[in-house]
């Protein structure tokens, strides 16, 4: 069996509640939380994983995100 690596685009946004908040846009559903940026990291990946476990495990094809979207972050002057 080989393995093989895949990579999957995270958005993390601050919560308003603390802490932050992480998600997969290409997983639907593939969300988690940390109270540190290391621990939403570490959460998001174990989430990732196990979100193929089960894909895998139901044989279900494992998608595999082949363009990774640009990300910027654009200021702009709210009109008067």
């Amino acid at each position: 069996m080989i393995n093989q690596t895949l990579n999957y685009t995270v958005i993390i946004h601050k919560a308003e509640e603390g802490g932050y908040v992480g998600f997969v846009p290409f997983l639907p559903g593939c969300m988690t939380q940390g109270e540190t940026l290391d621990e939403v990291r570490s959460n998001i990946k174990d989430a990732i994983e196990g979100y193929l476990f089960v894909l895998k495990e139901d044989n279900e094809s494992i998608p595999v995100e082949k363009e990774h979207p640009i990300s910027a972050n654009i200021s702009v002057a709210l009109p008067a």
